[in-house]
This record gives C-alpha cells, structure tokens and sequence, in this order.
C-alpha cells in the first residue's frame, strides 16, 4: 500500500516494497527488552510491562539479515539499558553486526550510567565506527525524572559519561526529553548541553504522555522508590507531572531554536527537530522519519524472545508483526504490515494530510504520536503544534536576525510551488533606478482578465515590470491595482506578483484568489515587512466580509538564472470556510478596500508584530555565519 508514486499519500507514507531494495529499514534491538538499570518516570518501554531479563543474541541478529536480505540495514541498540546485556554478549552481537555486509550504520542508545574506558575500548575493536547516542534531559534540574531506583537523581553519572567520551575524541547524540523541569528554560538547557565538548547533536523529544494515568507495575512485593515518586506524580485525568502539551513543546523547540542560531551552536551543533524542518522548508530530504515517508513500514523492533514489530514507539502488542523464527521472507513480513490493524489505523489518520498546506515541510509527522492524540480525541492540537513550529523555523530561515519573527502566529510558512522569476537580482536592482531602459513588452487579456505575454487564462508567463516603466499601471490587474499601490508606493516596497483572481466559469482550471507577493531588498526589510503585515491583517479581520480571509504566507522565489532561493511574502485574500467561490468573489472588492485601507495605516518600521514575543528573543550578532551555514 502507498508504495508507488503516483498514490497522494506515497509522498507521506511509502510502504515497504519487497521489489524495492534500494530503501533501507532501521532496525530496533531491545537487548534486554524493558530491563534497565535505572528507573526513569515516564517510560515508555516499561510501560508495555513485557518481561525482561532475556538478550538478543548472535543468532538472532544473523537471522534478522537473512530475512532482509538484500536490503541495506541501519542497526540500533536499544533497551531498556543495552549494556546491562554485559560485555560479552555485546561483543558477540557487534562482531555479527561487523561481519554484515548489509548492516551499513550501528547506533547505541544509552544512559551512559554503565559507560567506562573498557566498554569504550571494546567498541573500538569490534566496532570503531559505531554511534552513540546519550539520554540526559539537559542540565541536572531538568532531568529531575531521571532517577535510580531508589529515587536518586542519575544526572552526576551520565554528566561524567560525557567527559569520559570527550576524553576518548568521541562526538555523542543526546535526546533529551522536553517536560515541565525544562519549559521556559530553553536557553539554558541548549547551553548546559552545548557546553559539553563530546557532545554534536542535540535531540528534543516531547513527553506528550497526558493520558498516562496509571502507574507503571512494579514486580515483587515491595515497591522501589522511583515508582512511589511515580505514583505521586500522577494527577488522573490532568496527566502526569511530566507531560507536557503539544504546544508548550512546540514553543520551547523555537526558543532553543532562536538560542542555537543566537549563541552561534549551530557552527558545531546539530538540533532537532530544527534542522529536520529547516531542510525540508528548504526542498531537501531528512533521515527524521516524522519528516519522511520512510515511517512505520520502514521500521522494526526485535525483542529478545523473538518478538518482531513495527516502531518502539507504537503501543505493544498491537505493534507486533510476527515472531522472527516465523517468515519466510520480506514478503511475509510485508503481508503481516499490511494485516496490521494498528498500521492502517495509523496510515487512516493520515489521510488528511494529503490535503494539507504543510504537507511538503512536516511529511505528517510520528504516526505513533498521532494514534496516541487521536485516541484521545484531539488530533488537531497535534497539527496546530507542527504548523506552530515550521511557521517559527520559516520565521528564522528568513530573518535570523530579528528573532522575534518566530513568534508571530499571523504570518505563516506557505510555500509556492512553482515560484520562479528568471533575474531576481537584476529585477531588484532595476527596481531602484528610474533612470535605466525599460523596452516595451507584450500584453494580453484573458477573457477571465488575466494579464500575461499570451493573453490565455491560467498561469502563464508575464513581464516582470516594475513602477518606473511605462506600461506598469497595464500590467496590474484592476482588482488588485489598490493593493499593489499600497505596498509600492506607500510603505515604498516592491512587489513580484500579482493577481486579482478568477473564477474561471466553464474551463478545467481551480480559481485564482487575489494576491499581492512582495520581495524585501534584505532580511531588515522582510522582518519589518513581515511584522506590519502581522499589524495591519489583525486590524482588519474583524472587518472582513465572512466570505473572505486575510492571510499573508511565507515563502520563496527561486532565481532561475542562479537557483538562489530569495525569502518572499505573500498577502493573500482567501476564500473564507463553508463559502463557496461565488460568494468570495462577490464579496473580494469590499475586502479589498478594508485591507488595503489597514495597509496605508501601517508602514514598514522596528516596531514588532502585534503577536507577543518571550522576555528571551534576543536579536543575534551572528546572523551572517548562520545564513552561510545553514542547511540547504
């Protein structure tokens, strides 16, 4: 199911193709299940309550590349807690691992707690290149739900973990989970972790466990401390004392975000989820399965009685595909994904992604995390805290140096596809000077009054022109000249685009709602531009017509002569919801006068955007090596 290009949901959900050899799958290795040394409050791998105890072994591993055969492997260690396998039998399954021609990457997720110069000498026998990944929640407040089983904060000993690798030259990962010790604090939790030398990559991850009301069982009679600890944090229906909201997640990962490009970490740093949204705004692929179509179908988990499923993430045992002694083959375990009824309920919830603005940035996020919300009837306040964090990382992609853009919730990422001009630089230049040539160019009216060089309605080539030539007043369509004036002559900016818009009677073509694209000369001016779009869109939406909205889009301009991508914004009246396009239409010129009315009471100027920013956006000095360096 969606494994072939031409399914709208292929872009967002690509099956495992048994013909496809090409696409790698990530496996899971619980090597002791849920057994650990330590005892952290919100687990989720003992929540599942599997039994413990046993380890993945040689064998297993062996008979896991057999039956992927042919297909490139990406091999974690998990748990649980890997090490307390032991030495030995760590040693057996890397040296398998070694011997694979298949298994291309072997990552270790661990608490660091049993980490020393012997288990680092180790793997630098068996497996030089292997990747480690360190679970601390920042500074030593926030990872106050990380504890031993008698309670005790762990935090110390994963800490001098850290400097042992640094000791070692190794460069670690850390996924740090983001609960309320945290909240508020991004900054300072960015810096206590940057400020570790071993460590190169920072992960963020939500505890987004608000219908945890139970505690986690405990085995034999007498209760550890860490689990009393649990059971008081506990609230019944509020959630537990570590969750945290989807939109309290969404506002710490942009303020870390606005402090990585600030403090200057990204030069040495890795953040996410910032970079995986950063690359996608920018059109390029992620590894981030929440930001790929490379999901569930792609990933495995094995447990040590042979229990294999799907992603860790996934409730257990509805996750559970097949035992690992019992297919035949890819196939088998193809036609087990495809019976899954935990899968299609995952793949279902995504379906409405299809329709959705930011599906070409978000790639419709952990299907695991929507089954949770949806399950508790609010998978909206998933979406609205996606869209929340690509608007603020699109916000810092165009105006880095003015960071309180990334909290503006009236301006909002909305890429054009396509969105071409053939000289974006000669174009602005010409802009400025009255003086230079201007020839005359060719224009023609569509019958639906589109003005282009073929006179056809649709999308088609027009001039880029500008106020200084002669036949610019010709080239604006009448429906939006007012707005086109407003932006051109009163707040003195230059436009790239426009259009009045058109219904299109009796043709096979979408109609065309009335816009005005602006392209700033700089970054100062795309975040003064930005900030009193925000100014004038809230004055006006109050008096908008019902049948029409005001919304102004983020996006870019790609230069057809150089490929450089130039940040643009898009004022935009869109067809109101439960109107259809008639009533748009008859109602577009009244919204037209009220917005462009708003428009003149503005101008572009450092006042901010009527959206309020935190105490901690500062500007930053180092906006020049961020826009050289980031990811593109």
């Amino acid at each position: 199911m969606y494994g072939t290009t031409d399914h709208p949901m292929a872009h967002l959900y690509r099956g495992l193709d048994v013909e496809d050899a090409d696409s790698a799958v990530s496996v899971i290795l619980k090597l002791r299940g849920e057994t650990c040394d330590i005892d952290c409050l919100y687990c989720y791998e003992k929540r599942k309550e599997a039994p413990g105890g046993a380890r993945i072994d040689a064998s297993q591993v062996r008979r896991l590349t057999e039956l992927f055969s042919g297909r490139v492997l990406a091999v974690e260690l998990h748990g649980g807690e890997p090490l307390t396998a032991g030495r030995d039998h760590v040693a057996e399954v890397l040296r398998e691992l070694a011997s694979q021609p298949s298994v291309v990457r072997v990552s270790m997720q661990t608490n660091g707690m049993l980490l020393d110069e012997q288990w680092l000498d180790l793997f630098d026998a068996l497996y030089p290149r292997l990747q480690i990944g360190i679970s601390l929640d920042g500074d030593a407040a926030g990872n106050a739900w990380r504890v031993g089983y008698d309670g005790q904060p762990v935090y110390p000993r994963v800490a001098n973990a850290l400097r042992l690798l640094a000791g070692r030259g190794r460069k670690v990962g850390v996924i740090a989970a983001v609960t309320p010790t945290v909240l508020g604090r991004a900054e300072a939790v960015l810096d206590h972790l940057a400020g570790f030398e071993a460590v190169n990559a920072v992960s963020f991850v939500p505890c987004f466990d608000s219908s945890v009301q139970g505690p986690t069982a405990a085995q034999g009679q007498r209760v550890p401390a860490s689990r009393i600890l649990q059971r008081a944090a506990l609230r019944g229906s509020q959630g537990p004392g570590w969750a945290t909201t989807p939109d309290q997640y969404a506002e710490f990962v942009l303020a870390a975000t606005v402090r990585w490009i600030g403090a200057g970490h990204f030069s040495r740093l890795k953040l996410e989820p910032s970079v995986s949204t950063i690359r996608r705004l920018r059109g390029l692929d992620t590894g981030f399965c929440h930001f790929s179509n490379l999901k569930c179908d792609h990933v495995f988990t094995l447990y040590p009685d042979g229990r294999l499923g799907s992603c860790d993430e996934l409730p257990w045992p509805q996750a559970q595909l097949t035992l690992l002694d019992q297919p035949s083959g890819q196939k088998a375990v193809v036609a087990a994904q495809r019976r899954l009824p935990l899968l299609n309920q995952g793949k279902a919830l995504m379906e409405r992604c299809t329709t959705c603005t930011y599906q070409s940035t978000c790639g419709g996020g952990c299907v695991a995390t929507r089954w949770r919300h949806d399950q508790a009837g609010d998978q909206d306040a998933y979406c609205d805290y996606r869209m929340r964090m690509i608007d603020g990382i699109a916000a810092l992609l165009a105006q880095p140096a003015h960071p309180a853009g990334a909290w503006c919730r009236k301006v909002r990422s909305h890429p054009r596809m396509p969105n071409s001009m053939r000289d974006v630089a000669s174009f602005l230049a010409h802009w400025d000077h009255p003086e230079a040539h201007r020839p005359p160019v060719r224009l023609r009216t569509s019958s639906h009054g589109n003005i282009n060089t073929v006179g056809l309605p649709g999308v088609h080539e027009a001039d880029d022109l500008d106020p200084a030539h002669p036949q610019w007043r010709g080239a604006i369509e009448p429906g939006v000249r007012s707005l086109v004036d407003a932006v051109t002559q009163d707040w003195r900016l230059i436009t790239y685009d426009s259009c009045q818009g058109h219904l299109y009677p009796g043709l096979d073509l979408p109609p065309a709602e009335r816009r005005v694209g602006i392209l700033p000369r700089d970054r100062t001016e795309y975040a003064r531009a930005a900030a009193a779009l925000c100014r004038a869109i809230t004055a006006v939406t109050t008096d908008l017509p019902a049948a029409v909205q005001v919304a102004v889009g983020r996006a870019e301009l790609r230069c057809e002569t150089t490929g450089r991508a130039s940040p643009v914004l898009d004022l935009v009246l869109r067809r109101g919801t439960r109107h259809g396009w008639p009533a748009y239409f008859d109602a577009v010129d009244a919204a037209t006068r009220a917005v462009t009315d708003a428009l003149r009471g503005e101008r572009p100027t450092e006042d901010g955007c009527y959206c309020p920013a935190p105490q901690s956006t500062a500007s930053t000095s180092e906006e020049a090596a961020w826009v050289a360096s980031r990811p593109r």
